[in-house]
This record gives C-alpha cells, structure tokens and sequence, in this order.
C-alpha cells in the first residue's frame, strides 16, 4: 500500500513523533514509568477542555463509543433520568446507549441537519426537572454540525441539571470551555482532531459530580467511572490493563497541540477547511450546511447530478485519497464527507483539491 491520505473523520493522520511514540520500550502498566506519563497525561486533558482545578480527568481504553458509554452507564441511581438531545448518527449513538442500559430519558429529537430549537430544549427541561443529566453531542460528525453547546450549558445550569457533551469530534478542534459552558461531563478519543488513534479515549469531569458515584451505581465493570476515578486519584492507574501503548501516543498528540498553542491549532484547521470550502465551491459543489453552521474540522459536500457515489470514492481512493461517504439518507443523496482532522496542511488541503478536480471530470 502506499501512503493514503484520511480526509475522513477518524481514523486521521499523525505526526511522525506520534507514531515513533509507539516504539516506546514495553514496559509493565504498574510501573513508576506509567503512573508518571499518565499523570501528566490526565493534565494535558483538562488543558485541552480549558478545565480548572474543580476538574478530574481519566482514560479508557476504547473508542469515543467507549468514554460515552462510560459516562452515561455510570452515573445514574435506579430511577434516574436524562433528557437527550440529538439531531444526527452519534445522537442516536447515544439514544442506543442509553436504551442498552435502560435509562430512561425524555427524547429531545430533531431531523438530521436541523438546528437545535433552543426554545423546545429549555421546554423539555422546564417540564422534567427531576432529570438528573442532559445529554447532547456537540460536533454532529454526520452532518458536520456544530449544536449551540454554550446555550444548552445555560439551560443545564438554570434548571441544576447536569450536562454531558459528546466532544469526540470537538476536542482539539472546536474551542470548549468545560467551566464556562456547564459542562459536568465531556468525552473524547484520541483518533480524531488531537491526532493520536483510535482507542485511546478519555472523560474530563467536575470532581464534584464525580465524587458522588460509587462503583456499584455502575451497570458496566469495565467501563465505570467511579472505578477509574478512584484509581487515578489514589496510584495514577487504571482498574484494568490498559493500552498501554496508546496512552503514550495520546500524551505525546496532546502534547504536540499544547507545544503548538491550541489556539493555533484550532486557527490551522480553519485555515485547511476555508482552502476545502473554497476549492470545492469553484468546483461548482454544494454544502449541507452554511459555513456558520460547520464545524472546523468536517465539510459535507453533494456530488453533481450523475457522479456515482461510490464510483467516486474508488477515482479517489486510486489517487491515495480517503473522503467518506454520507450516513443514512445523505448516502442516498450522493453526500460525501471531507475532513482536515489531524496531521492535515494548507499544502495538502491544495493538492487534494487538484486530486477531487481530476475525478470530477
């Protein structure tokens, strides 16, 4: 194979002190070595969220899938219940999560690509204020839809509810604010805008509320926050083997963003993604969403009349190019998805386009 180029929301590409990270010599997870990076790992995270000293953070070993379920399977006493708000794929995501674990929750359900209604989420709430949790994703990666976290924070604190946010797509990309925005519980993975791989993803959370769970609320063992919590306040380690390797790699992403300024990083996926929308609106192609809507760091684009969708992804893929194609009924409308996750440059975003121009003809 030769070397492909993820234009695609995760996995994404790294840097090259990324991947020499995994040649790091093995060594046992209960080592000084280990509690010392996953120390300072767990403090990189809180940076990456702008978190101050009220928050805690942890990592587990999995996907983004992993950190939500974690959360959402982990808080709630019998009787409980959340309020979900969703309008794409990861807000079903979590609408199967909390089905699996029969939570109940009162759902807030908006079609795919529709703007959150704020004034129908604060009616929600005000109706069901014995809910423990709001639930919302905050980068709808489907539609490439940024939802008005900042607002919904507002809602949650007004109604002393708490609010955990899927930041899988956001982290690293999207500027968050746990502390300003209210957020109780915010989740992430390393595959995606930090630059690392896929399986190594975290939680950041208020200690407050953190501290109030006990291993038994957990309807999972494995995934249980309590559990992770108490490990790494107690030894800096984790209630099970861990990807030990992966940890190493998500330290040094995490570590790179800091060294670069996360500002700039953020500033630099905008940069790739104006080249990206430029580009392909020359091209004579048509958005989803308008550019306000967007996130920084995924475009969802319709192919002209007559292109075959999966035809196409092939014509790029030969080119050493990976676009996805759309989810759900956007599938149908011929939508794919170009993302600047990652180890991703203006340079690149230029070459791409000349690579999307040759299919196109």
């Amino acid at each position: 194979m030769g070397k492909m180029m993820l234009f695609s929301p995760g996995p994404v590409m790294t840097s090259d002190d990324v991947r020499q990270s995994l040649l790091h010599p093995d060594i046992c997870h209960r080592s000084k070595e280990f509690e010392a990076m996953y120390a300072g790992l767990q403090e990189k995270i809180l940076k990456i969220f702008n978190a101050d000293d009220s928050y805690a953070a942890v990592v587990v070993s999995g996907s983004g899938t992993s950190a939500n379920e974690t959360v959402i399977s982990s808080v709630f006493n019998d009787g409980e219940k959340a309020i979900l708000i969703r309008n794409g794929e990861f807000g079903n995501r979590l609408k199967q999560i909390y089905d699996q674990y029969k939570i109940p929750y009162v759902d807030c359900s908006f079609e795919w690509a529709e703007e959150i209604d704020l004034d129908a989420v604060e009616k929600a709430v005000a109706a069901n204020q014995d809910a423990k949790m709001i639930s919302v994703v905050f980068h709808e990666t489907s539609t490439c839809m940024i939802n008005p976290i900042p607002a919904i924070g507002k809602i949650a604190a007004k109604y002393n509810m708490q609010l955990h946010v899927d930041c899988v797509s956001a982290a690293g990309g999207q500027n968050i604010d746990v502390a300003d925005n209210h957020i109780t519980y915010a989740t992430s993975v390393g595959g995606k805008c930090i630059g690392a791989y896929p399986g190594s993803a975290y939680v950041c959370f208020k200690k407050e509320a953190a501290d109030k769970l006990t291993p038994e609320m957990g309807r999972n063992v494995y995934l249980n926050l309590a559990r992770h919590y108490q490990k790494a306040v107690d030894c800096n380690q984790t209630p099970n083997t861990p990807n030990v390797t992966l940890f190493w790699a998500l330290d040094k992403a995490m570590g790179n963003i800091l060294d670069e300024g996360l500002d700039h990083r953020i500033a630099r996926y905008q940069e790739c993604a104006k080249i990206l929308r430029d580009g392909m609106r020359k091209l004579g192609l048509k958005f989803l969403l308008k550019d306000e809507q967007m996130a920084n760091t995924v475009t969802s684009v319709f192919l002209p009349d007559g292109v075959d969708l999966e035809e196409f992804l092939a014509k790029m893929a030969a080119k050493d190019y990976t676009v996805y194609a759309g989810k759900g009924k956007f599938y149908d409308m011929n939508m794919f998805q170009v993302a600047n996750m990652g180890e991703i440059y203006p340079e690149d975003c230029e070459k791409f386009l000349e690579a999307l121009a040759d299919c196109l003809k």
